[in-house]
């Protein structure tokens, strides 16, 4: 089993994804970039709840990095509000479709294809905003991503961030088709590829990418043990499948640097 290569592993899934009409992968459209540009605008960093705007502050003029956030959904939306934005993330197709609305739009980002398993190609103290949906399920190690926000953002500077906090990953079913009373549990947590062959082969054979539970520990004690002081969080449901309406699986949380 070859593990060295799994974050190009995700990238190129990803990038399939995308081509298969994946909504994470669906470019704004101009009726929603010209409503944010009048000040009406909303985005979510997990599938149904959407972010409250007092957790961004004024936006307005605010240097704003999306991590892991290519798709051209989220970023058109601020780029309208007032910030300055840089993207970055590591599949070629997401990172397209910032290109194509940046270029239908005609406005200026900054589009970076980089790793975030490694240093964060910015300078410290660089941003005053990080906006980080639902993306830390593609990396093993979540503490270095922290550590690398907490660098990169300017005193008092935001994080925002969606996590799946690993319910999902207990079951082997259909997600987007099961019924409550078909769930399976099949693995333990935490869920990581790496660490077991026939989890890997079934991720590769099932077009999952290689992914990763991680513990509340890991996510929101890691921010804090990387500086961040919690300021606000909210939970979220699937917005499909068995589990949807009856737990939440995911997390979002806004973090201040100190």
């Amino acid at each position: 089993m070859d593990t060295t290569n799994y974050v190009d592993i995700n990238a190129e899934t990803v990038d399939r994804w995308v081509d298969e009409g994946w909504e994470w992968g669906v470019p704004t459209d101009h009726e929603r970039f010209a409503r944010a540009q009048n000040g009406d605008w909303e985005v979510g960093l997990t599938p149904i709840k959407r972010v409250p705007r007092e957790w961004f502050g004024e936006p307005t003029g605010k240097k704003l990095l999306g991590l892991a956030s290519g798709g051209g959904q989220q970023m058109p939306i601020f780029v309208a509000a007032g910030a300055v934005c840089t993207v970055l993330d590591y599949s070629d197709r997401q990172l397209q479709n910032e290109r194509l609305v940046a270029e239908r739009e005609g406005y200026d980002i900054e589009i970076v294809k980089a790793d975030m398993t490694k240093r964060l190609p910015f300078d410290d103290k660089s941003f005053d905003i990080i906006f980080h949906p639902v993306s830390n399920c593609y990396v093993e190690d979540v503490q270095h991503v922290w550590n690398e926000c907490y660098r990169v953002l300017r005193r008092g500077g935001r994080l925002i961030a969606g996590m799946d906090n690993g319910i999902n990953y207990l079951f082997d079913e259909d997600m987007a088709t099961g019924t409550p009373d078909n769930l399976v549990v099949v693995n333990k947590l935490p869920f990581n590829p790496l660490k077991d062959p026939e989890v890997y082969e079934k991720c590769i054979r099932e077009d999952w990418g290689i992914q990763f539970s991680h513990t509340f520990e890991e996510q929101v004690g890691g921010q804090l043990r990387a500086g961040f002081t919690l300021k606000d969080l909210y939970e979220d449901y699937n917005s499909e499948g068995a589990l949807k309406e009856y737990i939440p699986t995911y997390l979002a949380t806004l973090a201040q640097r100190t």
